[in-house]
């Protein structure tokens, strides 16, 4: 069977499947038309938001490389180029200069600002569904994710609020921050709290 084989679309998990390869479609469109305007790839403007968003701790090649779901070198490739536009830097870790980090420059700040609406019209979409239709997508949605997830087939960055490990106000006068991370067993800072991280593992829902 094979869900492009209009015969097997009679299959409702195969039309829902269709459904969402479909959006996927209209996202890398998106992403493509952004970045002719932009003079950037698909692959570079998610790298520029991703190092922007994403936790301190993994704005590296490894991370990158996770994040985009490539190799080491692809991400190294995709680094270099957003380096010589001047939107990257590369900065060693003071505490090991062996480890480096992926940072924006002042013009890659810049930029990824022009890039936060581009799935904008994915999400207009949605809204107009009625509250029930969301909460249903939402549920459905996630199930989807974590299935793939556990499969390997995508990497989760999500932020704390919602996860297992966060500690909401654990040591609240703590000047390392008011919260803690039972994953890595550390303070976090509010600010910190709002990024996303690929150590996130939600909350299981209560069994009534």
């Amino acid at each position: 069977m094979s869900m492009f084989n209009p015969v097997d679309r009679l299959r409702r998990s195969a039309r829902i499947t269709i459904a969402l390869y479909r959006i996927s479609q209209a996202m890398n469109y998106l992403l493509r038309e952004r970045g002719k305007v932009r003079g950037l790839s698909p692959a570079q403007i998610q790298t520029l938001l991703f190092l922007k968003y994403a936790r301190p701790g993994v704005r590296t090649i490894g991370g990158l490389a996770d994040r985009l779901v490539v190799s080491y070198a692809t991400a190294s490739d995709v680094a270099d180029a957003l380096e010589r536009k001047r939107l990257l830097q590369r900065n060693p870790l003071p505490t090991d200069q062996r480890v480096v980090m992926l940072a924006l420059t002042e013009q890659g700040e810049h930029e990824s600002a022009m890039l936060e609406d581009v799935l904008d019209e994915i999400e207009n979409a949605v809204a107009a569904l009625p509250d029930t239709d969301q909460e249903a997508l939402v549920r459905a949605t996630q199930s989807i994710i974590r299935y793939l997830q556990v499969r390997g087939y995508v990497k989760v960055y999500e932020m704390c609020w919602g996860c297992q490990f966060f500690r909401r106000n654990a040591h609240p006068d703590d000047p390392r921050g008011p919260h803690h991370c039972a994953y890595v067993d550390a303070p976090l800072p509010e600010q910190n709290t709002y990024l996303e991280c690929p150590d996130f593992t939600p909350i299981e829902p209560e069994r009534t």
